[in-house]
């Protein structure tokens, strides 16, 4: 279920081509749209490898900086930064999606491109700060949801070095594992895979999650119903397993006509989608 998306980076240069503001991350949309039939299809849009970033601007004392790539048939997405005297912050996100496309859309009934503004949820973060996400973001607008992880971005560089200091957004912990990121139809199957611990220590095996129980609700209506114990297995350097604690799992999504979708946070910021 972990989405598979190129990772995008962009160096934006000043007049003496010094590095005035730098981002790496990676992200995906998955947009509802009508069609000729008149009902409603999910499609996914993904950063391929020809991303461009035409129209990014370093920004300044008086004037926004701005973080724009291309990519696809005709879709794009930007960011603009705004900074006081000792903070920056990102301000607004323009995602702008053409139903021409169509391997994405092939029976839309709205043809052209479609744009939507949402404020950006990023608080701000000191001058000469590099602010550093690896955990899922979600922004919902419109029928859309934007995903982000992995975000590393500093605006503003001094000196056209990229910090060192680091600032670190709320979800990420300095244990946690890279987050399980939802596709519109993803169930995740409890592992009985044991951790391997040190040559000196015996093996233990690993504990059962326990089961919970999740619900969703439009209005007085109960729209989805989950009872399920989930554990994780994350790959990286040593295999992590994660159990999802239903005592400290809190429950959100949105209930639709023909579509749900139930999210899942257990407190330590591991989210998971359905």
């Amino acid at each position: 279920g972990i989405f598979q998306s190129y990772a995008v980076e962009v160096d934006v240069k000043d007049a003496s081509n010094a590095t005035c503001l730098y981002a790496k991350w990676m992200m995906k949309f998955l947009i509802k749209y009508e069609t000729n039939s008149g009902d409603y299809k999910n499609t996914t849009l993904n950063l391929l490898s020809n991303v461009t970033h035409n129209g990014s601007i370093c920004g300044s004392d008086t004037q926004a900086a701005l973080l724009a790539v291309q990519f696809g048939e005709g879709h794009s997405w930007s960011v603009n930064f705004t900074k006081t005297n000792e903070t920056y912050q990102g301000n607004f996100i323009t995602f702008t999606y053409n139903t021409n496309d169509t391997a994405a859309f092939p029976d839309a009934k709205r043809r052209g491109p479609v744009t939507i503004v949402v404020k950006d949820t990023m608080s701000p973060v000191q001058l000469n700060n590099v602010f550093v996400c690896h955990n899922a973001d979600f922004l919902e607008a419109e029928n859309i949801t934007q995903i982000f992880w992995n975000v590393t971005v500093q605006a503003f560089v001094q000196n056209g070095t990229i910090s060192k200091k680091e600032s670190r957004c709320s979800a990420d912990t300095p244990t946690s594992a890279p987050t399980a990121l939802p596709t519109t139809a993803n169930v995740t199957t409890a592992s009985t895979t044991t951790l391997s611990p040190a040559p000196t220590t015996a093996p233990k095996p690993v504990e059962n999650p326990k089961t919970g129980n999740y619900s969703l609700k439009s209005g007085n209506t109960t729209c989805f119903l989950a009872s399920v114990g989930l554990q994780l297995n994350v790959s990286q350097d040593k295999p992590v397993l994660i159990n999802i604690n239903p005592k400290t799992t809190t429950a959100d999504g949105t209930c639709g006509n023909t579509t749900a979708t139930l999210r899942l946070n257990d407190g330590n910021s591991t989210l998971v989608g359905f």
